[in-house]
């Protein structure tokens, strides 16, 4: 399990999505260092100095460079000594079996199944390799449909063919997945149907026939959080989706998101992403989700 100061994040993207495509200029790197389950393509540009974590591996960035993490890998981008106030940021996510075993094991996708392995220690591509996806990556948030789908695959594929890709992290993580675990399936669907509504640790703890203390002992152990703490970061990941794709106010995501108090909503809000809802929908550029 990963280090308990190392922040477990909890993505925007939903069981009905394909891929999430974050596109935004920013002028400094203030998430902490995290993990998730899902898969990450990182491309930063006008980064000079930023420094980069992912797993064992500490190094600083150039102007421009292409990372692809694993699942459950931790991983990060430190300001450090970066002085640029233009930094552009897309990152790509999309979960860990979003391509199935009987895709992945189609002779074509070789390369891409031999690439999702090795991520697992996370993958810098070349800066070659990052100057020649750089225009298609810049574009990608700009598409819709089928098309996105697609140009998503086909950038995946030629990555995975790519020359001179260097792995970072000398290890690897045995990441327990709280949400395909077969145990917490129930609780992990139970929570993604209510979250707007009031949900107790009582009515959670019973789905698993635990006590109140038992069961959140268990998710800490899983989950690096307590329950409620868990339940805030789900809502505060749907939030923080709407923020960037509905034209809502504030207060009303908060309320359909299952909180009622904006002074605590924009409290929790900031602890799970580091800055207010406000600034978190002004960063960013685009936003691109496929159902």
């Amino acid at each position: 399990m990963t280090e308990p100061n190392v922040h477990r994040e909890i993505t925007p993207l939903t069981s009905q999505d394909c891929f999430l495509v974050f596109d935004r200029t920013k002028e400094i790197f203030t998430f902490p260092i995290h993990f998730h389950p899902e898969i990450e393509l990182n491309f930063i540009e006008n980064g000079k100095y930023v420094r980069r974590v992912v797993g064992d591996s500490l190094e600083e960035i150039g102007d421009l460079e292409l990372v692809l993490v694993g699942s459950g890998l931790v991983h990060g981008w430190e300001q450090h000594k970066c002085t640029s106030k233009k930094i552009r940021e897309v990152t790509i996510q999309f979960h860990n079996d979003l391509f199935d075993k009987n895709f992945l094991g189609r002779s074509i996708m070789k390369p891409v199944k031999d690439m999702f392995g090795r991520a697992a220690h996370g993958i810098l591509f070349s800066e070659e390799s990052a100057k020649t996806m750089a225009p298609r990556i810049r574009k990608v948030s700009k598409l819709t449909g089928i098309d996105y789908f697609l140009e998503l695959q086909s950038i995946f594929y030629d990555l995975a063919i790519s020359r001179n890709q260097r792995l970072l992290s000398t290890s690897t993580v045995q990441l327990e997945d709280f949400e395909n675990s077969d145990k917490l399936k129930s609780l992990y669907d139970y929570i993604q149907e209510n979250y707007a509504d009031k949900i107790t640790l009582s009515e959670a703890s019973d789905l698993l026939n635990m006590s109140g203390v038992s069961f959140n002992r268990f998710m800490k152990k899983r989950t690096g959080k307590t329950f409620v703490d868990y339940l805030n970061a789900v809502r505060i990941g749907y939030a923080s989706q709407m923020l960037v794709e509905k034209d809502l106010g504030i207060s009303e995501i908060a309320y359909k998101c299952g909180f009622n108090n904006i002074a605590h909503f924009n409290r929790i809000f900031k602890k799970n992403k580091g800055d207010t809802p406000s600034k978190y929908r002004e960063d960013f550029s685009g936003i691109k989700r496929v159902l």
